[in-house]
């Protein structure tokens, strides 16, 4: 007969009392999701998805682009997107638990988050009513696009295509130029 374990639980200000060692501490649903510091590849995808969001949303448009975020709606839920879009509505200086409506949540996945991203993330992102998810994936040069109107995990490798309610143009991303001289 198998005997199960019960896995502890935790609350967002447990979460918060843990000293800063560099890892990243997150919640789903009470489990704990700990991550390590991310490598440069990791990083430079980053700084160039954040550059090319924050031109097509422009110095005062009607979005921010932070990197990382935070999502936190409950003390058992408490995100930390890779990148978050998020209405600019909400003014910088705001409370991360009184931001909501977000845009766009950005995962680049790496071997040691990939399956916490994907697997326990993604539907929380989405369920918690972030309007798309991307995750970034370094080993098979793509980015999965996930929405709320149904769509989940549709790989683009050439170019991503968003056009948020707000935005005038449609954002085209050349994820070639993303992911130059990393993969």
């Amino acid at each position: 007969m198998a005997m199960s374990f019960p896995l502890p639980t935790y609350t967002v200000d447990m979460v918060r009392a843990f000293p800063d060692d560099g890892q990243r501490y997150e919640l789903v649903e009470g489990i704990l999701l700990v991550t390590p510091a991310p490598a440069s590849d990791h990083q430079v995808v980053i700084a160039r998805l954040l550059a090319a969001l924050h031109t097509y949303l422009g110095d005062h448009g009607p979005a921010y682009v932070v990197s990382p975020g935070e999502i936190e709606v409950a003390q058992k839920l408490h995100l930390e997107p890779d990148l978050l879009v998020y209405p600019s509505t909400f003014r910088p200086g705001t409370k991360w638990t009184q931001i909501d409506g977000w845009w766009l949540a950005v995962e680049v996945l790496s071997p040691s988050s990939k399956h916490y991203d994907r697997d326990y993330k993604l539907e929380a992102y989405l369920r918690v009513g972030v309007a798309e998810v991307w995750m970034v994936d370094l080993d098979r040069g793509c980015c999965e696009v996930s929405s709320v109107d149904g769509r989940r995990s549709i790989p683009e490798y050439r170019q991503v295509r968003w056009h948020p309610s707000g935005m005038k143009q449609t954002l085209e991303l050349d994820l070639e130029t993303i992911f130059r001289d990393v993969m």
